[in-house]
């Protein structure tokens, strides 16, 4: 292991693991909360749309995706508070949408695509040091959000109608945590990718959900676990040569499994 640190590119992709495992943590414990793990997914499947346009155009795919994924997050939102279209509708139409245009512009573009395999399946060895500070500024933001605005983002998550009338007016928070999930799966997808994306969202908030039912302690228990297990995940990814990102997936699955045995099993120990 610590023959893997003096390479550069296992420095750059532990240093991204560590951030998107505090933002993946953090945001991931709001959307189950919120009960948001449908959309969230309605939102990653939505950003390949972006992938291959940009492809197809020569821009940068992680732009294309940012920018799909603002649009749909945002559209989903506004369209089902005006309650003109039900939002699992929304979210179906959205998810479809853009993974066709996803793969008809691929289709479109001359020759093979081969980046775009890892944004499908994740391949944290590529991020390079820009992108790194990036997702280290983004992860700033996060906290900095969690902070200033965590009484009504727990109001939210559980009653949206009393936060709209007691806590900061208007729908800024929800339009801040909307935007904070679309560019979470935008930025996670190198590690993660679009396939994988939902399991760092969704798992770590389940392990944390384990230890306590408590939002406030769970938004530190569950970023907590991402971080460790993903951060093993990749460890032995690297000694076993496999893709990173189904080895933490993995991993968190057993830790979650192991931990859910364990508390079924208590009860009857004693």
């Amino acid at each position: 292991m610590a023959e893997l640190l003096q390479y550069t590119f296992f420095q750059h992709a532990l240093a991204a693991t560590v951030l998107v495992g505090i933002v993946c943590g953090l945001v991931g414990t709001y959307i189950v909360a919120r009960r948001m793990v449908f959309i969230s997914g309605g939102i990653t499947h939505a950003s390949f749309g972006g992938l291959g346009l940009a492809w197809y155009l020569g821009f940068p795919p992680i732009a294309g995706a940012a920018l799909f994924s603002v649009l749909s997050a945002l559209g989903i939102h506004c369209l089902s508070r005006r309650q003109r279209v039900r939002e699992d509708s929304l979210i179906g139409i959205f998810w479809s949408a853009g993974m066709a245009i996803g793969i008809l512009f691929i289709y479109l573009t001359p020759g093979y695509a081969p980046d775009l395999i890892s944004y499908l399946f994740g391949n944290v060895l590529t991020v390079t040091r820009p992108q790194i500070w990036l997702i280290f500024g983004f992860c700033c933001v996060t906290l900095l959000f969690f902070v200033l605005f965590y009484r009504p983002l727990f109001y939210t998550a559980f009653d949206r109608e009393y936060a709209r009338t007691h806590t900061f007016p208007g729908y800024v928070p929800e339009i801040g945590v909307t935007l904070l999930i679309a560019l979470t799966i935008v930025l996670s997808l190198k590690l993660a990718g679009i396939i994988l994306i939902l399991s760092y969202l969704t798992i770590p908030q389940a392990i944390a959900s384990l230890f306590s039912k408590d939002f406030k302690r769970q938004l530190w228990i569950s970023p907590v676990v991402c971080v460790f297990v993903s951060v093993t995940g990749l460890f032995l990814s690297a000694l076993l040569n496999i893709p990173s990102g189904a080895v933490i997936v993995v991993c968190l699955l057993l830790v979650f499994a192991a931990l859910w045995l364990l508390r079924l099993l208590k009860p009857s120990a004693r």
